[in-house]
């Protein structure tokens, strides 16, 4: 336990509702802190005018129209890509069966007869990345510019909580419809939630629907919706899992549409969790809700990535209740915590680490951005600190808490900041159009004016079957024309820095010394102040900075040394923290 818990400080794992009078500009902070991604001074200040329940209905409902646009897809698929090969040896074989794949036909003579085949399914291979990654960024771009900052939050939960890849769903488009469904459905019923997770097309792929049929159930979803998305360990039997595959048999997907097969489900009687019946999968999802337990991991899971880590078995029993009598509804679960006196208890505030997508969005938030900076690119920076949307590492989603910081880490953030403060305009590369090195390699090779050869691009070459030791086609020339081709039609995504002056924000907040600034800086960005030892270093080195204590003074030269504080405050510790 916890020790501020095992001491049990005012208001901890009380849900009793804060009055208006508890009602302060810091606790005002702290809910746009969790609830969203943080704000301005401004963004505090109108939360701050209002009662707290007009606060948190403000941040469950969202306040008016945002300035959002749908994804702006690229014009990459088309139906000959509906029933893409398991991978290049079946796209291959299937040519070679019946001179077709993918739309594209096999050559009727010369040289690689495969080859076009080949280039195609590279193609697709590289365009759904390039494709999945503009994806991303049009997300992170929706969490800056949204005015319902919770919809996207309680998004960014649920995907990693019903987690799937483009790793292996290699389909963008999937992954579009799914994060369509948690933002229409994240702040709503988890009942309804649950089952349309579990007719998405993303879903059904990522844990092998395809290959759960009649007589040779496959377990994977089975054992997810239990382990992972309902009750945790220990609370099912593995005849429980078995049972709940045969009862998921035949569901599967017709590209972006939930099918049923009947001629693939077993209609027989299932033994699971101690009923009995000829149960379908909505049967196993019903019954899965009606257990206590699931209505505790949902409620504790939800409780942890906004409030704090360590409960006591009691008040996780409590949480399980709130949320089970509430029918499994988010929204009031949601009111009830953010009201609730337990959310401001010094436990559970300054004390959440954020997550590299926290950290990012948070930043430009406070900064006042409200647009998706291209620079330094978003994709990038999470892959470096550890949390690249829409590629969870594993079906567990991510770790949280003190998972995203080592020493390392934290040095990375602060690369973070100073990218976001200092672009490198110059030295920026896009990594959309690294095509990687292997990829330069074969191409330099070609403009180079060298054969085509197997020896050339050193290996990837492949005799046919038919054809004796014809080379029929080669992978890794097949890997450059699929870069190019993608290229072509995946459309970029913008890049600029961050426009923003902490010259007119000290301005604005009235400071006229350094110190003033480094004081508006500091709570401009922290929730956890600095050591004052730490804040006179700040002081002493803006002095040095400006030549000066005066800002009058300094007006015309100050914005580069209040990003020289800025980054030193956004590389500490406590900026990690919310």
């Amino acid at each position: 336990m916890d020790t501020l818990l095992s001491h049990n400080p005012a208001g901890a794992e009380d849900l009793t509702q804060i009055t208006p009078s508890d009602w302060t500009a810091a606790r005002a902070s702290h809910l746009l802190e969790r609830a969203g991604f943080g704000g301005t001074p401004s963004d505090i200040a109108d939360l701050a005018a209002m009662t707290p329940q007009a606060a948190v209905e403000h941040l469950l409902l969202g306040a008016g129209t945002s300035d959002l646009q749908p994804f702006d897809a690229s014009p990459i698929w088309d139906e000959t890509l509906k029933d893409f090969p398991v991978s290049r040896p079946a796209a291959t074989a299937l040519a070679e069966r019946t001179g077709w794949a993918m739309g594209v036909a096999v050559k009727p003579g010369g040289s690689r007869p495969l080859q076009p085949v080949t280039d195609r399914f590279f193609y697709w291979l590289r365009a759904t990345v390039l494709e999945t990654h503009r994806l991303a960024n049009w997300w992170m771009d929706r969490m800056v510019r949204s005015n319902h900052p919770l919809q996207e939050k309680m998004a960014l939960f649920w995907h990693g909580h019903f987690a799937t890849s483009e790793e292996k769903l290699r389909d963008y488009r999937k992954i579009q419809l799914q994060l369509k469904t948690l933002h229409a459905g994240g702040l709503g019923s988890f009942r309804d939630l649950l089952s349309a997770i579990a007719k998405d097309p993303a879903m059904l792929v990522f844990l092998d629907a395809a290959q759960n049929v009649k007589g040779a159930p496959n377990e994977n979803f089975g054992r997810e919706v239990m382990e992972l998305f309902t009750m945790g360990v220990g609370n099912y039997t593995e005849d429980d899992i078995r049972e709940a595959a045969r009862a998921f048999t035949g569901w599967g997907n017709d590209d972006l549409t939930f099918v049923i097969d009947p001629e693939k489900h077993d209609a027989g009687d299932k033994h699971f969790l101690g009923q009995v019946g000829p149960f379908d999968g909505d049967d196993i999802l019903r019954i899965i809700l009606d257990q206590k337990q699931t209505a505790i991991y949902i409620a504790l899971k939800i409780y942890r990535f906004f409030v704090r880590e360590e409960v006591s078995p009691a008040f996780a029993e409590r949480l399980g209740a709130l949320l089970r009598d509430g029918d499994y509804q988010i929204t009031p679960f949601l009111r009830a915590i953010f009201l609730s006196q337990d959310f401001y208890a010094a436990p559970s505030v300054g004390t959440h680490i954020k997550s590299p997508t926290e950290l990012i969005i948070s930043t430009y938030r406070k900064l006042g951005v409200r647009a998706l900076p291209g620079v330094p690119d978003a994709g990038s920076v999470g892959k470096v600190l550890g949390q690249v949307l829409l590629y969870p590492p594993t079906v567990a989603g991510w770790g949280e808490g003190r998972s995203w910081i080592t020493p390392g880490l934290l040095f990375e953030r602060g690369n973070f900041a100073q990218d976001v403060l200092f672009p490198d305009m110059i030295s920026f590369r896009d990594p959309q159009l690294n095509p990687g090195a292997e990829v330069r390699r074969v191409n330099r090779n070609i403009n180079a004016g060298m054969e085509i050869t197997a020896a050339t691009l050193e290996d990837g070459a492949a005799p046919s079957s038919s054809a004796g030791l014809r080379e029929t086609f080669n992978t890794r020339y097949a890997s450059l024309m699929g870069w190019q081709e993608a290229m072509r039609r995946v459309k970029p995504i913008p890049r600029s820095a961050a426009d923003f002056s902490l010259s007119d924000m000290v301005r604005d907040a009235g400071a006229t010394t350094t110190g003033d600034a480094v004081d508006v800086l500091m709570v401009r960005f922290l929730q956890v102040a600095l050591p004052d030892s730490v804040r006179t270093s700040l002081i002493t080195s803006l002095n040095e900075q400006l030549g000066t204590e005066n800002l009058a003074d300094a007006q015309s030269y100050m914005e580069h040394p209040l990003r020289l504080i800025a980054h030193g405050i956004m590389s500490s510790p406590q900026y990690q923290l919310a």
